[in-house]
């Protein structure tokens, strides 16, 4: 006779360790064997086992050692003195590139160049121009240097780029942003450059293609000055320790790269700068040497990400034998934190904003650098991948404090103001969103602005309440694909308030009141009628908002005594505390997001202007599983 467990059981595995979302996440870092020298601010190549350290802005400044995955060994020194930098694929193939030259140049930078076959280092073509600082990625015979420090020369932090064939350095596109003492990884034709100094360089990353560089998404930690690095490509590649600028405190923080965003991985042992690495490593397998805490240290530790590890299935039930529980693997949004995007164009706030995901957005509209009392407006829109933003075509009618609704290729802006004072200057104007234009379409019934609008695409929208020019109003209207009609007003009157959902299943919250400096006031919208709901923890007003009336997020806001960075998850029942932004901004309609798992904000005042963008991002996580 069959078990009843064959029949309707199933087996629950048994795991040593919690499941991982990728390789990488399961990396660590071990201590290995320290150098014989302090390779401080010097030049490193190679990979883990087989990697070499040359050069140090303090005394011996000529020494070189190889590393071949166990020890450290002095082999033939430096022609030039100094800080040096440059790649190689292996110990044996190394080109170390410019640098200060030391005590003998005056620490004034050098253009020499030196190529190491494994038992000498030949001079070789110069560079064009004095660096030293700079970026560096490649192999021996085919290479980029990228900006650096060009001391006593002008500019200081020149966007030069020079590109090696194995004899001689050809110009070619410059970078954005010139800055020195920055990380850098990859090929000839595939790197990527991230962090440096001076701010606001520290966490800006940019990408090669072998053409030109690309702004891409900003590191979630600022890197002042020389955090290690390694990696082979501009998808690939792994960014440790540094100091975050203008603080000098070493940090520990390792950042890995996949192509489109960063992930926070394991800690270094040791918090450093100025470290060396082995620049041509893998983001599975790497080290980094050397370095300054508060002063120099030879520590060398190794980073290893498991070649055989238990990957995440959301559903999936097992047993930790490690720590005797329970576990399931769910969409972790509670665990959810903020990262850094590439920045809006401009700074900017009172924008409006539309789209599904931190991966389709846009932003629209809004008040744009010149200052008040002038009030500018903008019709400017952009669209955004998760990568970058692109500049689409503009509002026919540029305002601020106006409301979207919508995704990237079917939007609704409506609302707003055009000129000063409200009661002039509030409008009427809706414009219909194609993918490629904007289009003038039915009015609203009245004048009104400074809300959010509710709404997934450009024939399915609420407009609820807002000024009505001076006054404010409970009055809502919706969006049928072709005009508005007034439908049941809301149970209160505010303004500023945070909003998301359908016109059939929207939720409205916090707010301004008036006489009150924000409101806590939650409800929810059944297509018919408004119902009060659980009120926030935070009462804000001016906030951001994304998801669906039953995962609802409200992200940052304004209220006594200052601007907030609060993020606040609705379930349909209660509102929980989640992580905070690492921006506190307000006054800001830009966010965009149709769940609570993927959201992107943008835009706002911080409290002056702000061209942050922040995503969200839930992955998977391992609950542990208890009964009562």
């Amino acid at each position: 006779m069959a078990k009843y467990s064959d029949i309707k059981g199933f087996t629950v595995q048994t795991l040593s360790s919690d499941t991982i979302a990728s390789q990488l996440l399961g990396g660590a870092w071990a201590s290995a064997n320290s150098s014989n020298t302090n390779h401080q601010n010097a030049g490193g190549a190679g990979t883990q086992t087989s990697a070499l350290a040359y050069g140090s802005e303090s005394s011996p400044y000529v020494q070189v050692e190889e590393y071949n995955g166990s020890s450290w060994s002095e082999v033939a020194e430096l022609n030039v003195q100094g800080s040096r930098h440059g790649f190689g694929a292996n110990a044996e193939a190394v080109l170390a590139t410019g640098g200060s030259g030391g005590p003998a140049a005056g620490n004034t930078g050098v253009t020499n160049v030196e190529s190491w076959d494994g038992s000498s280092w030949t001079e070789v073509g110069d560079l064009n121009l004095k660096r030293e600082g700079h970026a560096g990625f490649g192999t021996y015979t085919a290479g980029i240097v990228a900006t650096g420090l060009n001391r006593g020369g002008s500019p200081s932090y020149p966007t030069n780029v020079e590109s090696w064939n194995g004899t001689a350095w050809t110009e070619v596109n410059e970078v954005n942003q010139g800055r020195g003492a920055l990380s850098s990884f990859g090929l000839q034709t595939t790197g990527l450059i991230a962090g440096g100094q001076p701010a606001p360089a520290n966490n800006l990353v940019e990408s090669w293609d072998g053409t030109s560089w690309t702004e891409v998404a900003e590191m979630s930690t600022n890197r002042g000055r020389w955090g290690g690095f390694f990696g082979t490509s501009n998808s690939s590649g792994l960014v440790c320790g540094g100091y975050p600028g203008p603080s000098t405190t070493a940090q520990a923080q390792t950042e890995t790269w996949d192509g489109t965003s960063w992930t926070e991985v394991a800690d270094l042992g040791t918090a450093r700068w100025d470290q060396i690495s082995s620049t041509n490593s893998s983001t599975s397998s790497g080290l980094i040497n050397s370095g300054y805490t508060t002063s120099g240290v030879t520590i060398t530790e190794e980073w290893d990400a498991p070649a055989t590890f238990n990957q995440q299935v959301e559903g999936q039930l097992y047993f930790n034998s490690t720590t005797n529980t329970f576990k399931e693997t769910i969409t972790d949004v509670p665990g959810t934190t903020w990262s850094s995007g590439t920045n809006l164009p401009i700074a900017l706030y009172e924008n409006a904003g539309a789209g599904a995901s931190n991966t389709a957005a846009m932003n629209f509209g809004g008040q744009g650098n010149s200052p008040s009392p002038a009030h500018p407006h903008t019709g400017d829109t952009q669209i955004y991948d998760g990568t970058n933003w692109t500049e689409v075509n503009e509002l026919n009618n540029s305002r601020r404090f106006l409301m979207g609704a919508g995704t990237t290729t079917s939007a609704l802006a409506f609302g707003g103001y055009t000129t000063p004072p409200q009661a002039n200057g509030t409008q009427v104007y809706t414009e219909q969103w194609d993918g490629t234009n904007w289009t003038e379409v039915s009015d609203l019934n009245t004048k009104r602005a400074d809300n959010q609008g509710i709404g997934i695409s450009d024939s399915n929208a609420l407009c609820a309440a807002g000024h009505e020019g001076t006054a404010v109003s409970s009055s809502v209207e919706q969006w049928d694909g072709s005009s508005w009609t007034e439908v049941a007003e809301k149970n209160s009157i505010r303004y500023r308030c945070s909003a998301t959902g359908s016109n059939t299943a929207g939720i409205i919250s916090g707010g301004e009141v008036p006489s009150t400096a924000a409101s806590a006031l939650t409800e929810s919208w059944n297509g018919s009628a408004w119902t009060e709901v659980a009120d926030l923890n935070t009462a804000r007003q001016a906030a951001s908002g994304g998801g669906t009336s039953t995962e609802f997020l409200v992200v940052g806001g304004y209220s006594p005594p200052g601007v907030k960075a609060n993020t606040e998850l609705y379930n349909g029942t209660s509102w929980t505390e989640l992580n905070d932004l690492s921006t506190a901004r307000y006054i800001n309609y830009g966010g965009a997001g149709d769940t609570g798992t993927s959201m992107v904000v943008f835009g706002g005042a911080d409290p002056s202007r702000t061209a942050a963008t922040e995503e969200w991002t839930a992955g998977l996580g391992n609950k542990t599983i208890t009964t009562s």
